[in-house]
């Protein structure tokens, strides 16, 4: 199916339309610094962040500082993230990464893009929700909700969720960490896969192309 492609008048409107509804939004993981946000947007791929909210008061109640989780035991970390979606991995990579900060960065997270693709298990999407969270850095990250969106919104018809953040940094340009957060939240409670909210909540509805559930690759 050839998709309808947003015109830049669209593209335009839909814009100003994300950062006017929802300029002051921020993440809804909870956390006290950036130590607490990594941990928490590395345990939220495919994880809900609710789900990860449960887990965090345990998990940093027990390792309050990255030098704690670099000396953590893997069983007893297993234990507390169980819940989570690919807990195994994730405990692997989390005293990975930290291991890593206490021994390249002098237990100092670093918040550039390039030294964050550096540690384990934190890669280009990972990267760059924390630098847009933490630092309002001008950047795009693509979700299932971003990459759903995005193709309701004919904003991209890219397969990949890279090749999305792609065409949304180019079509946007400014204005980035407002959007990304927009999208996503627009896309948890609204343009949801399922039944979205098309009728009685959404605002973008006349820019819509299709209602289909897209995936990324």
């Amino acid at each position: 199916m050839k998709m309808k492609k947003a015109t830049k008048k669209e593209i335009s409107e839909i814009k100003d339309i994300l950062v006017r509804e929802y300029n002051d939004a921020v993440t809804e993981l909870n956390y006290k610094n950036l130590y607490e946000l990594l941990v928490s947007v590395m345990l939220s791929a495919q994880c809900t962040d609710k789900r990860v909210n449960i887990i965090t008061p345990n998990l940093f109640e027990k390792y309050p500082t990255v030098k704690e989780l670099a000396n953590a035991d893997i069983d007893e970390l297993k234990e507390i993230i169980k819940s989570c979606s690919f807990f195994n991995n994730k405990a692997k990579n989390l005293i990975k990464m930290a291991q890593s900060v206490m021994k390249n960065f002098n237990g100092n997270i670093p918040l550039n893009e390039k030294e964050l693709m550096s540690l384990a298990g934190v890669g280009q999407k990972t990267a760059n929700v924390v630098m847009i969270e933490y630092a309002g850095k001008n950047l795009m990250a693509v979700d299932t909700h971003v990459f759903r969106v995005a193709h309701r919104l004919g904003l991209s018809d890219a397969s990949t969720a890279i090749k999305t953040e792609e065409d949304l940094t180019k079509k946007f340009k400014t204005d980035l960490h407002i959007l990304h957060q927009g999208l996503v939240l627009f896309g948890r409670y609204i343009c949801t896969a399922k039944n979205p909210k098309c009728e009685t909540m959404c605002f973008l509805k006349k820019f819509c192309k299709t209602k289909e559930s897209f995936k990324a690759k």
